[in-house]
């Protein structure tokens, strides 16, 4: 049994990175694909924003309210700056803030399931009520008054975004790590 298993782990050993994934993306389903192109597309309009975008961010083009025309595909808005550029340079904003929220509320939660699983008692206890509470409230209306009291600024909106998105992470990874605290090797 040993002389049929070695071989096979020596050809997963053998695959690079670059190759698992590209084994990993041939079996994505359709759906799958199409939000990774939008996303990379996005992704693209994020970084060369100055580069694809017609007029400046701020730049006043024309008139408010202008239609759509050779100038102006989307038109323009109240001040009279080009929609088209500024839903491009938006992408930037719309990017940053959800990598840098995605990426606290799975430090945030994730670090909180797992010690919560590996020292359970009180601390278990305790910040598992706590989350409760917070998944008892709607997260926008509860977010929106964070926003409130805490003040409208981006650090706030993420921080906060962050701090309300990490109560499902938490549970997944407590829930995850409860599973293998109990195994022999730990």
């Amino acid at each position: 049994m040993n002389t049929v298993s070695a071989p096979l782990r020596n050809i997963k050993a053998r695959r690079t990175i670059l190759q698992n994934a590209v084994r990993t993306l041939k079996t994505a389903p359709l759906s799958a694909w199409f939000g990774m192109i939008v996303i990379l597309i996005y992704a693209i309009f994020a970084v060369f924003a100055p580069f694809l975008a017609p007029y400046g961010e701020a730049e006043v083009v024309g008139k408010a309210y202008q239609l759509s025309s050779a100038q102006n595909w989307l038109g323009t808005d109240q001040i009279g700056r080009d929609l088209l550029s500024r839903l491009i340079f938006g992408a930037r904003n719309t990017i940053g803030i959800a990598l840098l929220t995605t990426s606290f509320s799975f430090l945030l939660g994730g670090t909180l399931g797992v010690l919560a699983a590996l020292k359970r008692g009180w601390l278990d206890q305790g910040i598992s009520r706590v989350v409760d509470a917070f998944l008892a409230i709607p997260v926008l209306i509860f977010s929106l008054m964070l926003l409130a009291v805490a003040g409208r600024s981006i650090a706030n909106l993420i921080l906060i975004l962050a701090l309300l998105d990490s109560t499902r992470v938490f549970r997944l990874a407590r829930a995850v790590a409860l599973n293998v605290v109990v195994m022999d090797f730990v």
